[in-house]
C-alpha cells in the first residue's frame, strides 16, 4: 500500500458509486486470493488497475510508472504556474493480487498520458450563483472581497462592523447589543453589506483560469479586465460613437475624462467605449451626529416718526444651534438616502429687527432713485473720456424727451451753466443730490419742491453736447457717485 499512498499525494480522488463498486469487486478478489495463499504464496503478484474519470486506462505491474507520468506532467507546467499548486485530476489506482500477471504497461502509459489532466485546486468567487473568478486560495478570495469593501470604508470601520457581527453571533444572534452614544461631530458605520449573494468554494480548474488578486479586484470593480478601444473615423461625432456602442454621450465623456463635449475629434483618436459596470454593490449604513445652525428670521417694524427711506437695526440676528442625528445610506460610495432620526435644540435663534421709517415729507427723498427719462439707454458711463473725467452717465434715445425728478426734493439750481447747458440740481434732503444737464428747456425754478417722477424739463443738446441726451450725475454727502449704483 506504500505505492498507493504515493498516488494519493499527487492526485485528487473523487470516489463515486462506480468506483466503490469496482473497489468492492477488487476487495472480494483480493480476499479470495488470500484463502489460497497458503498453497501458492510465492506465485502471488500485485497489479494496479488505473482509472481516470471512471474509465479504465489499463493495468500496470508497478504503480511507480503512473507516479512518473504525473511527476513529468506537473514538472512541465511548474515553471509556467510557479505559485500555483498543481495536482492530477480524477485518477485512481486499485491494487489486486493475482497468480498470473496480465498487464499492458505500454498501452496503459499511453492512455494515461492522453487522458490525464493536470489541474489546480482553486477558490471560486460566485455572485448570485454564477462563478465570476478563480483564485489560488480561499485566503486570496476573501482578501479580494475585503479589498472591494475597503473602497468605500476604512479598514478600522470594517473591523468594527466585523467585530460587532462576531459579538452578535457569539450572543446567539441577538442584535440588542447597544452602541455607545455618539458625540457631536462623530459618525460610525452601522453595517456593510453586499446587494448580491457572494459565495466562495473550492474547485479543480484549468490553471489558465486562475487570476491574480489585483486582476480579480479590477474585474469586480469594472465588470471587465480589458476595456474596449475605438479609433475615431472620418465623420464621427461623440453622439454617434456613443450610440454605436450602446452608451449615452454622458457615459462616453465619463469614460474619457480628458475630452469635452465641444471638443473637435481627431481622426484615429482613441476612445474608451466599454461601459464599466461593477459586479458587486456595497451598501454602507452610516450614523452621524452633527451640529447645525438654525437660521434667524428678519422682522421689519414700521415707525411713523422716522422719515421714509430711513431705517435702523435695533437688534442683530443670531443663528441658533441644534444637534441633528442622521442615518445615511450609501451605495458604492454614492449617498442614496439621508434620513433625520433625531434633533435636539442647543440654542434658539434670535431674529433680526429693523425699524423702517414711514414719515413722508414732500421735499425729502425716499432713498431709492427712479429712472429720470422715459426709456432710453446708457450711451456713456462714468469715467475718463477724451482726456477728462466724465462725471455722470449719458442717457439717449428715449421714447419721450420728458425729464423727471429721480426722487422727492428741492430744486437748488435751475439755469444755464456753461458746458452743462441748461442744468437742474435737486437736493433730496437725505444726503443725495442729482444733476440733470443739456436740457432743451427747464420746467421748474429754484426753491421749488418736486416729487419723484415729476416733469422738470425736456431733453436737449445745449452746452457741450454731441447730440440729444441727458447727462445725469449723483452725489452722496458731496461725494461723486456712479448713478448706476442708485438706479433700478
Amino acid at each position: 500500500m506504500e505505492h498507493h499512498n504515493e498516488i494519493n499525494k499527487k492526485s485528487k480522488f473523487i470516489f463515486n458509486k462506480g468506483f466503490l463498486k469496482k473497489l468492492a469487486i477488487s476487495t472480494v478478489a483480493f480476499t479470495s486470493l488470500l484463502i489460497g495463499s497458503a498453497m501458492a504464496e510465492n506465485q502471488i503478484s500485485t497489479v494496479y488497475h488505473v482509472y481516470i474519470n471512471d474509465q479504465i486506462m489499463g493495468t500496470v505491474d508497478n504503480d511507480q510508472i503512473i507516479n512518473n507520468i504525473i511527476d513529468e506532467k506537473i514538472s512541465s507546467l511548474e515553471e509556467k504556474y510557479k505559485d500555483i499548486e498543481l495536482v492530477a485530476e480524477d485518477i485512481i489506482l486499485i491494487p489486486e493480487q493475482v497468480f498470473r500477471l496480465n498487464v499492458n504497461n505500454n498501452e496503459t502509459v499511453q492512455n494515461v498520458k492522453e487522458n490525464l489532466k493536470i489541474v489546480a485546486e482553486a477558490a471560486s468567487i460566485s455572485i448570485d450563483g454564477e462563478t465570476v473568478a478563480y483564485l489560488d486560495s480561499e485566503e486570496d478570495a476573501n482578501e479580494v472581497i475585503k479589498k472591494y469593501k475597503l473602497q468605500y470604508v476604512s479598514e478600522e470601520e470594517l473591523k468594527e462592523v466585523e467585530d460587532r457581527e462576531a459579538a452578535i453571533n457569539a450572543g446567539g444572534g441577538s442584535t440588542n447589543i447597544p452602541y455607545p452614544e455618539l458625540e457631536e461631530g462623530q459618525s460610525r458605520i452601522l453595517d456593510v453589506t453586499m446587494t448580491e449573494k457572494v459565495s466562495i468554494s473550492v474547485e479543480n480548474v484549468n490553471p489558465e483560469q486562475i487570476l491574480s488578486t489585483d486582476d480579480t479586484l479590477t474585474l469586480l470593480k469594472k465588470g471587465t479586465l480589458e476595456e474596449k478601444k475605438y479609433k475615431v473615423q472620418e465623420g464621427d461625432v461623440l453622439g454617434s460613437i456613443a450610440m454605436d456602442h450602446d452608451l449615452t454621450t454622458k457615459d462616453l465623456l465619463e469614460l474619457n475624462p480628458k475630452i469635452s463635449e465641444d471638443e473637435l475629434l481627431q481622426i484615429d483618436q482613441e476612445l474608451t467605449v466599454t461601459k464599466l459596470v461593477p459586479l458587486l454593490t456595497v451598501n454602507v449604513m452610516i450614523e452621524q451626529l452633527k451640529e447645525e445652525e438654525i437660521p434667524y428670521g428678519h422682522e421689519v417694524k414700521e415707525d411713523s416718526s422716522m422719515y421714509k427711506g430711513d431705517q435702523k437695526v435695533t437688534r442683530e440676528g443670531k443663528e441658533g444651534q441644534k444637534l441633528v442625528g442622521y442615518e445615511i445610506s450609501r451605495v458604492n460610495g454614492q449617498t442614496v438616502k439621508k434620513e433625520k432620526i433625531s434633533e435636539d435644540i442647543i440654542s434658539e435663534p434670535v431674529d433680526k429687527i429693523t425699524v423702517k421709517g414711514t414719515k413722508v415729507v414732500p421735499s425729502r427723498g425716499t432713498g431709492q432713485l427712479v429712472w429720470p427719462t422715459v426709456g432710453g439707454y446708457i450711451s456713456s458711463h462714468v469715467g475718463y473720456r477724451w482726456g477728462s473725467m466724465h462725471k455722470g452717465i449719458d442717457i439717449a434715445r428715449p421714447s419721450d424727451r420728458t425729464i423727471k425728478a429721480a426722487d422727492n426734493g428741492t430744486v437748488v439750481s435751475a439755469g444755464y451753466d456753461g458746458g452743462y447747458g441748461n442744468k437742474i440740481v435737486i437736493n433730496h434732503n437725505n444726503g443725495l443730490k442729482t444733476v440733470y444737464a443739456h436740457l432743451a428747456s427747464i420746467s421748474v425754478s429754484v426753491g421749488q419742491t418736486v416729487s419723484q417722477g415729476q416733469k422738470i424739463g425736456v431733453m436737449g443738446a445745449t452746452g457741450h453736447s454731441t447730440g440729444v441726451h441727458l447727462h445725469f450725475e449723483v452725489y452722496h454727502n458731496g461725494e461723486l457717485k456712479n448713478p448706476v449704483e442708485y438706479l433700478p
